[in-house]
């Protein structure tokens, strides 16, 4: 578990809604710590509740049980007044944008400042300043009709930004994009992070927004927190289904055992079929030339995905092992001895088998 007193503290956080005489648990006792500086990554499939659990960090749903503490405040426990004040340090950014159409780009930005007690020339320059953060400086006079997805999501950024919040909450926030606008906000979103230390919450169905900029990450089902950890811990050793199904579908390895099956290639080849997972150093091992120098196995490489996740290596790997009975086991039994994660794989019959 992450060190406790961080940024964000929910704790034992359950939220019921009644509907048509009937009791939903959108969340079931669910507690979260995110540190200050965090990018924290909330994954789960529609109806999670993920987005009901982070709506409650600003009181935008209130819990039926639990309590918020947001920057050492009990947010259930403030005055009207007092929450709207603590809400202003809390940007929000949402997938459908929520622009106002009949304000310009600098006007949408300046929404925000009008209760800030700030100048017109003041807030001109931070507007000016918010704008060319996101990479929209020419485009203060446009409207958003005249914009792009991606400019008008970078507009709902510089505007969550206005009152200088510490934390900055993306609810889906690229699920209506393209992935090369979602691949270039979600940098945008890591920048900020980096150069402004403003800590992040995003909400996803998607692995690949995860592990492109978060530290930290939550996988929800059904309203549950059913695992929780580091990127790498995540990633490289995933320990629930979902969370396995979410990483498998990020490195396509799901697509591949089923072209390996349909090819027959694993009968052809007479071998046993093991997937690697590995992290950090462990690549650096020349694992195929050991496996055939130790062990005169040889290890027919079917699938490879490396990637660099928080400035370390993660890979997969699957192998068919040829060779002894005997020596194949061994070879196995060398690999377990390395830093890494060694399955047999047994591949699924075709449908109508």
């Amino acid at each position: 578990m992450a060190e406790q007193n961080g940024i964000i503290q929910l704790k034992d956080i359950d939220v019921t809604f009644a509907n048509e005489g009937k009791t939903i648990e959108a969340v079931k006792d669910v507690s979260i710590n995110v540190n200050k500086g965090d990018v924290f990554g909330v994954i789960g499939y529609s109806g999670a509740g993920k987005s009901t659990l982070v709506r409650v960090i600003n009181l935008l749903q209130k819990p039926t049980a639990g309590s918020v503490i947001v920057n050492n405040q009990n947010l259930t426990e403030l005055s009207p007044k007092d929450l709207r004040k603590a809400r202003r340090n809390i940007g929000m950014i949402f997938q459908h944008f929520n622009l106002m159409n009949s304000l310009t780009v600098y006007g949408n930005v300046d929404f925000p400042l009008r209760d800030s007690g700030l100048s017109k020339a003041e807030r001109k320059e931070k507007i000016d300043k918010l704008l060319n953060i996101v990479g929209l400086a020419d485009r203060a006079k446009n409207y958003p009709s005249q914009l792009s997805g991606g400019q008008k999501q970078r507009v709902a950024i510089a505007r969550a930004l206005a009152n200088d919040p510490e934390i900055l909450i993306s609810d889906e926030a690229t699920s209506a994009l393209d992935p090369k606008t979602t691949t270039e906000i979600l940098n945008l979103l890591g920048s900020l992070n980096e150069k402004l230390g403003i800590t992040i919450v995003i909400i996803t169905h998607e692995m690949d927004a995860i592990k492109q900029i978060c530290n930290r990450v939550a996988v929800m089902e059904d309203g549950q927190l059913i695992e929780e950890g580091s990127l790498l811990s995540i990633f490289g050793n995933p320990k629930e289904q979902l969370t396995k199904d979410f990483v498998n579908t990020s490195t396509h390895i799901g697509s591949v055992l089923d072209e390996i099956r349909d090819s027959g290639i694993v009968d052809k080849l007479s071998g046993r079929l093991i997937e690697l997972n590995y992290i950090g150093d462990s690549t650096n091992e020349p694992i195929v030339v050991e496996l055939y120098k130790r062990f005169k196995v040889e290890a027919n490489i079917l699938f490879s995905n490396i990637e660099r996740l928080q400035n370390t290596t993660v890979g997969i790997m699957l192998f068919a092992l040829t060779g002894d009975d005997q020596d194949v086991e061994n070879a196995i039994q060398y690999l377990n001895s390395l830093k890494v994660n060694v399955k047999e794989v047994t591949l699924s019959k075709k449908e109508g088998e």
